[in-house]
């Protein structure tokens, strides 16, 4: 079974720090050697304790990724052991964790958008009705596990109808359904707003208090500080502790996390706002069937300023930025970069005009992964000098900038030269990050740039987004990082069923809590109250 047994010492394992018999997991001196001689797991000892929250935290590329893929099967050891409820296992796909009651709900959710929340949740274990599938039950059954464990949700009502906070709840409901005793979340509040995660939590309590055990997977360290009973730090493929959460602080947390102090603290001067250098007016957009996700969209952002755009996933925050870098086209509207209509223009010409792009499909929209580091880093640039004159590449100067740049943006790789696709997805991120912001843009679009990075990695980017407001450049940041959004923005739009609902002029002092209620439509600013976006 190993995939480098050479590459493999022996390990010493370790005792949990509860008593062996409370302990639903244990997983001793797993490693994980890739062929090419990556090693994303040296040596793990991970014990989890029945009936608690146990959050896994770690830098990107720490190994968090990995070890959850073979503890549900996704892949397997390279050596090690694992027992599950006192007894050794092998886990050789998700059906057999499945089977065992092993659950996992991904950071992105594996729902079928045109089926009910019922026909979601049975899904390849239907109740039967004679050869037809028994609805009633079917539902009956969601409604059950709802109401037991506190996660009630519109049975009859289709996927792409219901909030995003609903839909991790029916991802939960169908890992209870299939026995699930122990369920791993990966990044859960990711995309939900101050009141969505109130809810989750709630819910997660009242599973631990019946018995079920949850691995927490999180960058967030003030939600582990809330609903964590225990934590494992991982670094650079090896654990570094595993402590109660009541004996460790935030700063505690991040240090085990990245092996030095980190300031979880932004200071800013105040901005200095100049001309408006984007101006959207009136802009909309109809879907093809017939939905209107933007309902005359208007704003102007300046030189010199952060504007931040709040909103709960789904609510014309993609088509919004799609339309503005050219990757779409609005039914109506227009948009002006230095008074010139770019409404039509190309994602190509827009970068021509000063504009950055940061995605949030870094892995489709971002980079090309079966190509290197440094060709990604350059693809925006190679065709100009002083990486190419008429035609000819000077390979020589690529690698040097390539190195530079894998050295300032700290890009954790053994060669610039590698495949873009060895790397974890927060060095990928770095990637585009170190691309975009080197690209002598006069406008960054900043599409939830820190999305699945880590404390130190999500830090550097916010202070680089910050710099670069100080030297003039114009930066719209879309984020579902509410902390992040009110600390980096100057100012803050509220976008909600594809229109603005809220203009705050000055993000210093606003909460999440009242950003949140517009959000979920709680609460509507009147045009007059709004003022000029």
């Amino acid at each position: 079974m190993a995939d480098s047994d050479s590459m493999i010492p022996e390990g010493n394992r370790k005792e949990p720090p509860y008593p062996k018999e409370k302990c639903i997991l244990e997983m001793h001196n797993v490693w994980k050697v890739y062929p090419n001689g990556v090693i994303a797991n040296s040596g793990i000892d991970l014990f989890i304790e029945q009936g608690k929250i146990h959050a896994l935290l770690g830098e990107n590329g720490a190994g968090k990724s990995t070890l959850m893929k073979i503890l549900f099967g996704f892949e397997r050891p390279s050596s090690g052991i694992i027992k599950f409820g006192g007894q050794e296992v092998v886990i050789n796909s998700p059906h057999k964790a499945i089977e065992m009651g092993i659950g996992m709900v991904h950071q992105h959710f594996m729902l079928v958008p045109s089926l009910t929340v019922a026909e979601n949740v049975v899904l390849g274990i239907e109740p039967r009705k004679g050869l037809s599938i028994n609805m009633a039950q079917s539902k009956k059954l969601v409604e059950e596990a709802g109401v037991q464990y506190g996660l009630q949700v519109p049975v009859g009502k289709k996927v792409k109808d219901i909030s995003v906070g609903m839909r991790q709840r029916v991802e939960i409901i169908k890992t209870l359904v299939r026995g699930a005793n122990l369920i791993i979340l990966d990044e859960p509040t990711a995309v939900l707003t101050p009141q969505e995660t109130v809810e989750l939590f709630k819910a997660l309590r009242l599973l631990v208090e019946k018995g079920k055990t949850v691995i927490f997977i999180t960058h967030k360290l003030n939600e582990v500080k809330q609903i964590a009973d225990q934590i494992t730090v991982l670094r650079r493929g090896k654990v570094i502790g595993t402590a109660e959460v009541s004996d460790v602080t935030q700063q505690d947390m991040s240090r085990m996390m990245v092996g030095r102090d980190v300031d979880l603290t932004i200071e800013k001067d105040t901005p200095n706002p100049g001309d408006p250098i984007l101006s959207v007016d009136k802009i909309e957009f109809e879907s093809e069937d017939h939905v209107k996700t933007l309902q005359g969209v208007s704003f102007a952002l300046h030189r010199g300023e952060i504007l931040g755009i709040a909103g709960v996933e789904g609510n014309g925050q993609t088509e919004l930025i799609q339309i503005i870098t050219g990757l779409g086209k609005s039914t109506e509207g227009t948009i002006r970069i230095k008074r010139k209509d770019i409404i039509k223009t190309s994602p190509g010409k827009m970068r021509k005009l000063g504009m950055s792009h940061i995605p949030a499909d870094r892995m489709t929209k971002g980079v090309a992964l079966d190509t290197s580091i440094e060709e990604n880093i350059v693809s925006d640039r190679f065709h100009k000098r002083p990486f190419s004159f008429k035609g000819m590449l000077f390979p020589r100067t690529i690698r040097s900038f390539a190195s530079k740049m894998v050295k300032s943006f700290d890009i954790r790789t053994d060669s610039p030269k590698s495949q873009l696709k060895m790397l974890s997805g927060g060095n990928i991120q770095k990637v585009v990050v170190s691309r975009e912001f080197t690209a002598d843009a006069e406008i960054i679009i900043a599409d939830q740039p820190t999305r699945g990075i880590d404390v130190g990695a999500a830090d550097f980017i916010r202070r680089s987004l910050i710099q670069e407001r100080d030297k003039g450049v114009a930066i719209l940041l879309i984020s579902a990082d509410l902390t992040e959004l009110l600390e980096v923005s100057d100012r803050v739009l509220v976008l909600y069923h594809g229109e603005f609902v809220a203009h705050f002029p000055k993000a210093k002092g606003l909460t999440e809590t009242t950003l949140g209620e517009y959000m979920l439509g709680i609460q509507r600013m009147t045009l007059e109250e709004m003022g000029e976006c």
